[in-house]
């Protein structure tokens, strides 16, 4: 019994290193092992086979899998992803033509033919994908933003049935309404997607003038995000509900934002730690100091001691980013760097003579060439 707790390369058998094709090849060899229709329906196999799923959904995504690989599960779970499925027929709504996609073909037959993915008419509605450009401080701080969405809606004119008002539409005659139609081929059912509906299970009459008889039109929809601090290039949110409208009183899709993040010019970020370079005189450095450095937010007075060297560091812990999972904040690592200068005056120059010879250093005399030359 599949408990959640497994890792996912493990539950595909793979290496953390593996590519996006041997996620595939892997998943696509048990997959087909496990499917509940050449299992006689077992349990076992079901179980099994979401939990192939679950983790395929995530190593074949790339922001997923990165979030997954430096956060775990939680990490998913907090940046709004759910992972997991409910039942086989969650799969497919979820998925869409995954299968498709990997096997070439859809599973029919062997008494899971409810397992299909049915006529579009009564699929959940497509997840939809936005971008959003986030300033580095507002990255790091957290922000509310106000976006606009163009996505599908339900047709007000058709009321989503795709058919013109007055008109109705009939059973498809090819597919009996199914949307596929099916093949034996060998131990498997093969569906296919019916040619003469195109999937739909029914032929319209009229479609309708509006929507042109696809049941949606786009609209715009004004959404407020709040923007958790700690978020990084890659993040995704999920806002549920927002996506494409499903036809027929099919649950809308999901919207995916997917946030990428500008670079300062001042900070660098390595996961929750920010790095700072520091510029500070060698009199600083030799005698220590007092020095105001940027925050993403503010200044801050930090203390340089006495003969700090070129590429020194100064800690100051919990001052980087907010942990994404959890509480707490990262660490500001602030480096230093030594500037020589290349002029001085005369009275400087004479100052650094006596203070070489003070300290017994040959710093400054001329030395004899190789042949006796000065």
């Amino acid at each position: 019994m599949y408990t959640g707790d497994q890792d996912y390369y493990q539950i595909l058998g793979v290496e953390r290193v593996a590519s996006e094709s041997d996620i595939k090849k892997a998943y696509r060899k048990l997959a087909v092992q496990h499917h509940p229709d050449r299992n006689n329906g077992s349990k076992e196999s079901e179980e099994k086979f979401k939990e192939l799923a679950e983790a395929y959904g995530v190593l074949s995504d790339p922001p997923k899998r990165e979030l997954y690989d430096r956060y775990g599960k939680d990490g998913l779970r907090g940046a709004g992803y759910q992972p997991g499925f409910s039942s086989v027929e969650d799969i497919f709504s979820s998925f869409g033509n995954i299968f498709e996609d990997i096997f070439g073909f859809g599973f029919g037959g062997g008494g899971g033919g409810g397992r299909t993915r049915g006529r579009r008419g009564t699929q959940r509605g497509a997840d939809l994908r936005y971008d959003l450009e986030l300033e580095f401080h507002e990255a790091i701080l957290g922000i509310k933003k106000d976006i606009q969405v163009v996505r599908p809606v339900t047709c007000d004119t058709c009321k989503g049935t795709r058919a013109a008002p007055g008109s109705s539409s009939k059973t498809c005659g090819r597919c009996r309404g199914s949307g596929q139609v099916v093949q034996n081929q060998g131990f498997f059912s093969v569906a296919t997607t019916c040619p003469g509906c195109r999937g739909e299970g029914e032929v319209l009459e009229k479609p309708c003038p509006d929507c042109r008889g696809a049941g949606l039109v786009e609209k715009e929809k004004a959404l407020t995000l709040t923007i958790p601090a700690g978020v990084d290039s890659g993040t995704r949110m999920r806002l549920n509900g927002e996506g494409q409208f499903g036809l027929k009183g099919a649950p809308p899709g999901d919207l995916y934002v997917i946030i990428r993040v500008l670079p300062d010019e001042r900070f660098v970020r390595d996961q929750d730690d920010l790095h700072l370079e520091c510029d500070i005189d060698f009199v600083q450095a030799i005698l220590g100091a007092e020095v105001e450095i940027p925050l993403v937010e503010g200044k801050k007075s930090i203390e340089i001691p006495r003969g700090a060297q070129p590429g020194d560091t100064v800690v100051f812990r919990g001052e980087g980013v907010a942990h994404l999972q959890g509480h707490g904040r990262g660490d500001l690592v602030v480096h230093l760097r030594v500037n020589i200068p290349r002029k001085l005056s005369g009275e400087q120059e004479d100052l650094l003579r006596q203070y070489a010879e003070l300290s017994h250093s040959d710093a400054g005399r001329k030395r004899k060439g190789i042949f006796g030359k000065k």
